[in-house]
């Protein structure tokens, strides 16, 4: 109410400057109807503020000579001498009780009465010539056009800009202290006058609140619902050109919240609730933000409705079911969706939510939504504090300059060490910071431009950047400053383009962009409800039954898959790191020589994506074309013929894909330490392949050397055969494994072919045997 009286002061004080002429002009010429409406819509005023702001003096006053000038406005009365002074001095009083408000001082109201009773027809004539009476408190405000506040803060900025263009000049030379210092007293000035200018600009957001307790009375009565509302914070300042931008999302928010989300009264006494619906509106200030809060405590947002709506329209039901809690929220933004289904005044065109959201982006803000169903919705609003200067940050990349807002970024990070990583999925980059995966953005590429080559092999800088649907990685050649920037509108031409927020000129003296982070995510097309998924995927892999793999298509064009537990990373190398040395492939990766597996033909190819693979000790490298997804295998798994890389073949989605033997990958490519030789067992009768396939890995796991024939000069330890393989004549303890589960006899000293333990057990108990002899 004190923004409104001092409102109220203003208004009132420059109009009484010049009404007292008007009222002389319009006694010599009373036919003058202009200077009469004048004269009548000041008192008119005057009544309809006092009866607002409660001061009955006020309003007795001005009441009183507007029922007289209405008589005059009507031909009923004749504006006699008399009848003027008495009007000058109703308006004189009405000066002085104003200056009185201001100043919190008493006014004698004696007078009042008498001043009144003046303006009657055939009253005593009263004496006016004197003017207002008492001193007059200094006025401490003036009311400006916006024009010229636009033209204020236009003429600061080009003065920031002139200093910073000085500033960089004279770092080019040898600098004179005392110029220096004088330079310093300027950039504090000019920082200091910038600060005061910006601040002629920031207005109380009750401007943008005080229309709300109308809208929602109206909105509620419409439906039949009633609604208590609560508004706090309407003392936070904001840039008036916010304001302006944020007035419809608001009120299109608010409706919705009244429409879609607070039930009606017998729905809400049905679930428990009191019949009127709470809607709260608040607005803080967090560092260089606003927030602006609107929060209901109806049914929130029903996302299978909002899924069903969207699979009607023709989405794919189970990708939309596969999105995470927050995407599911996040469908309520989508263009021309409506989770009502009759079309009323408010709601159900599929028209608004979208566009909210674009508006906030626009001016560098974002939306998020906390629902919880049966109980409401949270909207919170971030917008920056201003819209003409914001706080940068400054990167470098193919050897130009951009800005990005700071407000917009969460880290910076660098591409070193194990935390950090950038792989590529389903042709996709893809980053991993500390165990959290985010979409990939090469700035270079998506700008054209060409990258710092010191940068393509690991070492970039990757800004972490937040958007309204998640977030994702920037990959840019290096960060170079910190700046707050006078931020213009860029030409038609690059704004269209969708990557750019605006231009500014910073003390480099060199135009440079301004960077829209959702447009950048809009243009990449990136899909953080996948991103969400597979990160997802990862996490619960292990509850489903089968195999966690990686799916890859391979260097002969096979798809196939390698358990995910072995694998470490996806990276692209050069084929120059590549080279065939010492018997076998092997590539150099972080100052490294791995050996390198490949089914493929490595020729021809300028760059090679590498699957690197570990065992816990070991490592290899697996040259791969490009990884697809992240699958689970079935528990049912084909196996190979021959012993080889390649294990077998399982079924996924209807497709045969054959699975990589990371056994065979290791124990044909993993450098290995010279170590005590294990005890050799020799596999006999292997007909069919299936001990092979199967029983050598288990006994290479367990600490055993396996051969299916034996080298010159080779003796085993014990050997392995099948109970249809004829014995006799070995030179070492024999192990025969049957297909049924019961034995043959009492003399049937053979094990069950799936007895794992009972397997392992036979074998050392044959070895320990042999070496007591």
């Amino acid at each position: 109410m004190d923004d409104l009286l001092q409102e109220f002061i203003a208004e009132t004080r420059e109009t009484l400057e010049a009404l007292s002429g008007e009222i002389v002009a319009w006694e010599a010429h009373p036919e003058d109807r202009a200077r009469l409406d004048a004269i009548f819509r000041f008192v008119h005023t005057v009544k309809g503020s006092c009866g607002f702001l409660d001061l009955p003096r006020l309003g007795r006053l001005s009441h009183a000579a507007e029922d007289v000038l209405a008589q005059v406005r009507e031909g009923n009365r004749a504006p006699d001498r008399a009848l003027v002074n008495a009007v000058l001095a109703v308006v004189d009083r009405i000066g002085e009780l104003v200056e009185a408000i201001e100043s919190g001082t008493g006014l004698d109201d004696s007078g009042d009465e008498l001043l009144i009773a003046a303006l009657a027809e055939g009253a005593e004539e009263i004496s006016a010539a004197t003017g207002p009476v008492g001193t007059r408190a200094p006025a401490r405000s003036v009311r400006l056009n916006v024009d010229l506040l636009d033209r204020m803060m236009s003429g600061m900025s080009d003065m920031v800009l002139a200093r910073n263009e000085l500033a960089r000049r004279l770092r080019q030379g040898e600098v004179d202290p005392t110029i220096e210092a004088a330079l310093e007293r300027l950039s504090l000035t000019v920082g200091e006058m910038r600060d005061t200018v910006t601040r002629t600009r920031m207005q109380k957001i009750d401007a943008l609140f005080s229309a709300l307790p109308r809208m929602v009375r109206d909105t509620a009565a419409g439906l039949g619902k009633s609604v208590m509302l609560q508004v706090e914070g309407s003392d936070v300042e904001l840039d008036r050109e916010m304001i302006e931008v944020m007035r419809d999302p608001l009120v299109h928010i608010i409706r919705n919240s009244i429409d879609h989300g607070i039930e009606a009264p017998g729905d809400r006494r049905a679930q428990g609730k009191r019949e009127n619906g709470r809607l709260s509106v608040s607005a803080r200030q967090s560092g260089n933000q606003i927030i602006i809060e609107i929060a209901d405590d109806g049914r929130g947002i029903d996302t299978e409705r909002l899924i069903a709506k969207l699979v009607a329209h023709g989405r794919d039901e189970a990708q939309l079911r596969k999105l995470s809690a927050r995407a599911r929220l996040d469908l309520v933004f989508e263009p021309g969706l409506s989770s009502k289904d009759a079309v009323s005044e408010i709601s159900g065109r599929g028209v608004g939510m979208d566009i909210v959201r674009s508006s906030i982006e626009q001016i560098g803000g974002r939306i998020e939504l906390d629902s919880a169903p049966g109980k409401g919705l949270r909207i919170a609003i971030h917008v920056p504090l201003t819209l003409s200067i914001i706080s940068t940050i400054v990167v470098g990349v193919g050897g130009q300059r951009f800005a990005i807002p700071r407000q917009s970024i969460e880290e910076i990070v660098t591409e070193r060490g194990e935390a950090i990583r950038v792989d590529e999925i389903g042709g996709s980059p893809v980053a991993t910071v500390r165990e959290r995966r985010m979409p990939l953005i090469h700035l270079a590429k998506m700008l054209g431009l060409s990258a710092n080559a010191s940068h393509e092999d690991g070492g970039q800088m990757l800004a972490i950047v937040s958007v309204s649907e998640g977030s994702y990685a920037l990959a840019v050649d290096t960060v170079l400053d910190n700046e707050e920037l006078v931020i213009k509108p860029a030409s038609p031409a690059v704004m269209s383009t969708g990557l750019y927020a605006g231009q500014t000129l910073p003390d480099s003296g060199l135009p440079m962009l301004l960077l829209d982070c959702a447009g950048m995510a809009k243009v990449a097309g990136l899909d953080f409800a996948r991103g969400e998924q597979i990160f997802e995927e990862e996490e619960e892999i292990e509850e489903a039954h089968g195999l966690p793999a990686l799916l890859f298509r391979d260097l002969d064009g096979v798809r196939r898959a390698v358990p995910l537990a072995a694998v470490d990373r996806v990276e692209q190398v050069d084929a120059g790191a590549v080279r065939f040395a010492a018997g076998r492939f092997r590539v150099t990766i972080d100052d490294r020589i791995l050996p390198l597996a490949a089914h493929g033909d490595l020729d021809g190819l300028e760059r090679i994506n590498v699957l690197r693979l570990k065992d816990g000790t070991n490592e290899v490298s697996y040259a791969i074309d490009e990884a697809a997804d992240i699958v689970v295998l079935p528990e049912e798994i084909a196996p190979a013929r021959e012993p080889g890389p390649i294990a077998g073949v399982v079924l996924v989605d209807g497709e045969q894909i054959e699975l990589v033997d990371m056994l065979w990958v290791f124990d044909e490519h993993a450098e290995r330490e010279v170590e005590d030789s294990p005890p050799l067992c020799l596999i006999a009768g292997d007909n069919d392949g299936w001990m092979a396939s199967f029983v050598k890995p288990l006994l290479e796991a367990s600490g055993y050397r396996v051969a299916l024939k034996l080298a010159a000069g080779e003796t085993p330890a014990v050997v392995l055969s099948s109970d249809e393989t004829p014995t006799g004549g070995e030179a070492a303890p024999v192990v025969r494994l049957r297909r049924k589960r019961a034995a043959g006899g009492s003399g049937d000293d053979s094990v069950y072919r799936y007895d794992r333990a009972g397997l392992l057990s036979a074998l050392e108990a044959r070895v320990s045997g042999k070496a007591g002899r």
